[in-house]
């Protein structure tokens, strides 16, 4: 091991040890952080200062942020002339702090509590720093110690699927005042689908009028029934343009970045719904409440007719003026192209272009698309599908299918956002899908930590960052969509923000519950199914189901029963590495995680005929 490796462990493992002494709990981790000696005392004399007008609604965004913590109601004032030393927290913006655009410099001594960078930006991330080192009860006192911070990555998003399922405005924006506590930049609003279009387009009312609206459905997404004749469609809702404006605001005061997506060429099936002259087929068609559909209903917009580019262009217009981030996302995933197939018109494109085959006809879609976006002074993102085909010229990849779209684009000096689905899905199981509600796949809290966005022999430089998608067919409810959130976002947040080689799972865990904590306190829901076993079920040479046993948490201590019976600590004790063996007769497994001589994770139960199906 070389000198230089060494120094690196060795500085990795003070810093572990000193957060954990010290009871630092910041998520994302910090670049760099020193422990000092003493403590600020924060009270209702304490001030918070700031010395430039750019900082007015931090100073006061910190205030009521406080006052919400812990009661208290700390008095905010323009600093003039010497800087206040005694009880006072110092919002500083100064063009030579040797900090980037989203860095800072935070410090704590006894008397007061600093944070400089060279951008308002970055004196809002010192202040989620300082945020989460206030106690939230109880004693006031904050450890003394420095830290100097930057991102990592530029892009760390988090996509909220409101076309699915609606979100109102009041609970959009309580995702984006949790988000800002872990230092992400974006949110990526998916505002159409098959199953709602979600935005006020002034000139094509009917988008709203129909489109946002369809039959009320409950139980599995896919197992529901399709709309009836004469049903009244009666959930959804949608965003007007005024709302919009005030999102756009009320994210832009917090650094936050708000990506549309309007989704092209597939996934069109609320606006086909509202125009059917969009489509291929030309037959009438419900928004669909989460029945299935796919090849049935034509839900791709004609590439043929010059109408459906009027239409998208009309729609980008007034998406171009309502939302001032450079990107516009066009979708471009899952694009059946049967009705293509059997379209005169798609087909005389295809031929009247030279082109080859339906790929390439989505690729021409995806480059007018283009088009229209540079002319309103737009960049145009898209999920990987769009580079097939041949990508558009300027196009930006967003990777869901694994990382590949986004190896082959960043080969091709593309710009990519990597959020690839077995590390970014948020909408997939966090524990034993016995105990979790209804989803598909699995992604579980140390998977997520484990994400590298950069692969190996790619130039970094094209890599903008990541992004956590949430998406909504099994999340009809902002309640749970915070359950779904949280904390493998800490993860996420983690990933995108601190240094790769500053990570550490174990330190990281030790944090994670300490915000746990955190969110209890503000009514913030969350998952605890990291605490939870994890059966591997697999089958012997001859057959014979086995199982083995596993947790995330190192130091837990796991008891099961295939007696029909609950364990605890009296029952059996699994030892690590372990492969159980099925007793004659017994039809279901429980088993039970312990951590300190107390019960940790909840109790599984799976009947072993499901266990079985598991391994099909």
């Amino acid at each position: 091991m070389n000198y230089k490796r060494l120094l690196a462990i060795s500085l990795i493992l003070t810093y572990t040890i000193l957060l954990n002494g010290q009871n630092i709990n910041i998520i994302p981790k910090p670049k760099l952080i020193s422990v000092k000696k003493g403590e600020f005392a924060l009270n209702r004399k304490t001030i918070i200062s700031f010395n430039d007008p750019q900082l007015k609604f931090l100073a006061n965004y910190t205030s009521s942020t406080i006052r919400s913590l812990n009661n208290m109601e700390l008095t905010v004032k323009k600093q003039s002339g010497t800087l206040p030393s005694i009880s006072t927290i110092n919002l500083i913006l100064d063009g030579k702090a040797n900090t980037g655009k989203e860095g800072y410099q935070l410090n704590v001594n006894t008397s007061s509590i600093t944070i400089k960078g060279t951008t308002s930006q970055g004196v809002f991330y010192g202040v989620q720093s300082l945020l989460q080192l206030i106690p939230y009860s109880g004693d006031s006192k904050i450890q003394a110690l420095e830290i100097k911070d930057e991102p990592r990555f530029g892009w760390r998003g988090l996509l909220l699927d409101v076309s699915r399922h609606f979100f109102t405005i009041e609970e959009v924006k309580r995702l984006i005042d949790q988000m800002v506590v872990y230092k992400f930049n974006l949110l990526h609003l998916h505002l159409t689908d098959d199953q709602g279009w979600r935005i006020e387009i002034k000139k094509l009312p009917e988008l709203t009028k129909v489109g946002a609206w369809r039959v009320p459905r409950t139980g599995l997404w896919w197992d529901r029934q399709p709309p009836e004749e004469g049903e009244a469609a009666t959930y959804g809702g949608f965003y007007t343009q005024e709302q919009l404006k005030d999102l756009v605001r009320y994210a832009s005061d917090r650094y936050v970045n708000i990506l549309p997506e309007i989704e092209a060429p597939g996934h069109g099936l609320a606006a086909i719904a509202s125009y059917p002259y969009l489509s291929s087929s030309k037959n009438k068609f419900k928004v669909n409440p989460g029945s299935k559909f796919y090849t049935i209903d034509d839900n791709t917009f004609c590439a043929g007719k010059e109408s459906t580019f009027e239409f998208l262009d009309i729609v980008l217009t007034e998406v171009a003026d309502l939302f001032p981030f450079e990107y516009i996302h066009i979708g471009g995933d899952e694009c059946y192209k049967g009705f293509w197939k059997k379209c005169e018109e798609c087909q005389k494109r295809i031929k009247d272009n030279g082109l080859k085959d339906e790929n390439e006809l989505q690729s021409y879609f995806i480059k007018r698309l283009e088009k229209i976006l540079q002319q309103k002074g737009k960049k145009l993102m898209g999920w990987d599908e769009i580079l097939e085909g041949g990508l558009a010229p300027n196009a930006t990849v967003m990777s869901w299918r694994g990382m590949d779209g986004g190896i082959a684009a960043a080969k091709a000096s593309h710009h990519v956002v990597m959020s690839p689905n077995n590390y970014a899905y948020l909408d997939l199981y966090q524990g034993d899908p016995a105990l979790e509600p209804p989803t598909y796949s699995l992604l579980r809290l140390n998977t997520v930590y484990s994400f590298e966005p950069v692969p190996a022999g790619i130039d970094s430089s094209f890599i903008l960052g990541g992004q956590g998608n949430l998406w909504s067919e099994s999340v009809p409810t902002f309640r749970h969509a915070e359950y779904m959130f949280w904390p493998r976002s800490f993860a996420l947040a983690e990933v995108l923000w601190t240094p790769k080689e500053g990570k550490n799972w174990n330190d990281f865990i030790n944090r994670t519950e300490k915000q746990l904590d955190r969110l209890s306190h503000a009514d913030i829901n969350y998952s605890s199914s990291f605490y939870d076993a994890i059966i591997n079920p697999s089958k012997d040479e001859n057959g014979n189901l086995k199982i083995r046993l596993e947790t995330e948490i190192e130091g837990m201590e796991i008891y099961y029963t295939f007696d029909n019976t609950y364990p605890d600590h009296h029952s059996p004790k699994y030892k690590k590495g372990e492969i159980l063996s099925i007793p004659k007769d017994a039809d279901t497994f429980r088993v039970i995680t312990y951590r300190g001589g107390k019960p940790s994770g909840r109790i599984i139960t799976v009947p072993l005929s499901d266990l079985a199906k598991r391994l099909n």
